[in-house]
């Protein structure tokens, strides 16, 4: 089984020591290496003076842990492609692949956020979530142009390239058939390409029709968070349209990644008592926007009863307690849904960097092995 980092950084209040903020990450980072972790996935969030969301540039972060690590993996989760200019996204998921030897995981999102989709690309507003999906497709079909041809061109209704019209000469670099036609460019070309023949593609994805587009496309799938009753059908939904893909009978589990909110401490208590807030700080930030409708159990409805607290919390998806309850959780996930890749969400804002370094301690010691 894998076991991943995902590192949401957020610290209310705090924004005054961002800098020491990345230093504790790039140690976070380093440590879960050091344990055996397989990779290290961080998030892209824009404009957050509330400091609950602190990352702009998963990439950015991904060049700088290349830079202090070996063997981690580094993904996105995920990099907002429709607010990116999808020439820029290839060349520089493309030059971190590069720099780290080989060691990208490419994560995709549609987006969330209107005060940044609005801000960063107005086609990408999430109120329009027809035309965002059109544009995320297109931009997804640009970056595998890019990356595995010598030359392409492209024309859609968002984007064309290279741009009409652009005539070419330069001694140093002859006009051939390749990409000019009488002195114009008809083709380009995307410096460097990434290192690794096929770069893995990753999505967060919850509805129905994600999860079968994800599927279908062969790109691997993130989950965050349904409990255990829930996630069943979207495994097997997966599984289901891979299979159909594929043409083979996929595992339940293969292919997909589920993130789960995790502390560690000797104690029951002390795991609540230290963790609670911190990651209430997320779930209230998160569930303004989506609701509690992710929450419920198979075939549950939402009611006007339904309150969100830790107590709810803990009864669906969380991962919060002693080595053997987690142990314990885990193994559940492993029968129920086939679970091969867990990322664990352990620096929920306002979490102190000690106290989160100890839970990946004790994770690592006293959990982990039980599953290598």
């Amino acid at each position: 089984m894998r076991f991943s980092i995902f590192h949401g950084l957020g610290a209310p209040g705090d924004l005054g020591n961002y800098n020491q903020h990345m230093k504790d990450a790039r140690e976070y980072a380093v440590a879960a290496e050091k344990y055996g972790f397989w990779s290290t996935w961080y998030t892209e969030h824009h404009f957050g003076h509330e400091g609950q969301e602190l990352t702009p540039n998963p990439i950015m972060m991904g060049v700088d842990i290349a830079a202090r690590t070996s063997k981690i993996r580094i993904g996105q989760a995920a990099s907002i492609v429709t607010f990116w200019h999808p020439l820029r996204l290839a060349e520089d998921l493309a030059l971190l692949d590069q720099l780290s030897d080989g060691r990208l995981e490419v994560g995709v999102g549609r987006g969330l956020y209107g005060r940044e989709a609005l801000n960063l690309n107005p086609a990408a507003d999430p109120r329009d979530q027809e035309k965002n999906r059109a544009l995320f497709a297109e931009t997804m079909e640009i970056l595998d142009k890019a990356w595995y041809n010598d030359f392409f061109s492209h024309k859609g209704e968002f984007y064309e390239f290279p741009a009409p019209g652009v005539k070419w000469n330069h001694p140093l670099s002859p006009a051939t058939p390749e990409y000019t036609e009488d002195g114009v460019i008809t083709k380009m070309a995307v410096t460097p390409r990434p290192l690794q023949p096929k770069l893995p593609l990753w999505q967060v994805i919850d509805t129905p029709r994600s999860i079968i587009g994800a599927a279908q496309n062969g790109v691997q799938g993130i989950f965050w968070l349904p409990p255990v009753s829930a996630l069943k059908g979207r495994f097997d939904l997966y599984r289901e349209h891979a299979a159909q893909a594929q043409g083979r009978e996929v595992p339940l589990g293969e292919g997909i990644a589920l993130v789960r909110d995790v502390y560690v401490a000797d104690t029951m208590e002390q795991a609540r008592e230290e963790f609670e807030e911190a990651v209430m700080n997320t779930y209230r930030w998160i569930t303004h926007w989506r609701g509690l409708s992710n929450l419920m159990e198979e075939g549950e409805e939402l009611t006007d009863a339904h309150t969100l607290d830790f107590d709810m919390l803990m009864d669906r998806n969380m991962l919060v307690g002693t080595p053997e309850y987690v142990t314990e959780k885990i193994q559940e996930l492993q029968r129920e849904v086939g679970l091969e890749h867990m990322m664990l969400w352990t620096t929920h804002p306002g979490l102190k960097h000690q106290k989160a370094m100890r839970s990946l301690e004790l994770f690592s010691e006293k959990v982990k092995p039980h599953f290598d």
